[in-house]
This record gives structure tokens, C-alpha cells and sequence, in this order.
């Protein structure tokens, strides 16, 4: 019998992790050679992997901003894109 291919829970795959897989899913569905059925596995462990990712950003933020309050930095301005970002 076939060993299945189990995928470790995305919330205990580090960040850098995560976008790694991020990636190479999205350059596996982008060619449209995957069978339905494995591109919506595939699609659906992207969204897994995309809010950890989201959730890995939040969290350094609010450790950002707390470390910044501790040493007596203003608070944290929104970032406002310019036109050569």
C-alpha cells in the first residue's frame, strides 16, 4: 500500500517554511497540468499556508511595535507606497 503524502499542519511549519511551499504550489498550479482534483488539494493548502504566513507577519509586527514602546519610539506609522514601490 502507497504511503500517503502527509503534509505537516500548516500553523508548525515556520514562516520561511510556509512561503517556500507557498511558492512552489502556486508555480505547480500556474502551469494548469495538475488534475482537479490535485489542484484544489493544492489550492486549499495554499490558503492554509497564506494565513500563516499572514498570521508569522502580525505577530512580528506586534513584537515590532511592543519593542519600540519599550524603548521609547513613536508608534508605528502605516506604510504609504510611493510610486517606485
Amino acid at each position: 500500500m502507497p504511503k500517503a503524502n502527509v503534509q505537516p499542519d500548516p500553523s508548525a511549519v515556520d514562516f520561511e517554511a510556509a512561503m517556500s511551499e507557498l511558492e512552489t504550489l502556486v508555480e505547480r498550479l500556474e502551469t494548469g497540468e495538475l488534475p482537479l482534483e490535485e489542484s484544489l488539494k493544492a489550492f486549499e493548502r495554499g490558503l492554509a499556508l497564506t494565513r500563516r504566513c499572514q498570521s508569522a507577519l502580525k505577530d512580528a509586527e506586534q513584537k515590532v511595535e511592543v519593542l519600540l514602546k519599550k524603548n521609547g519610539q513613536p508608534d508605528v506609522e502605516a506604510f504609504k507606497p510611493t510610486a517606485d514601490d
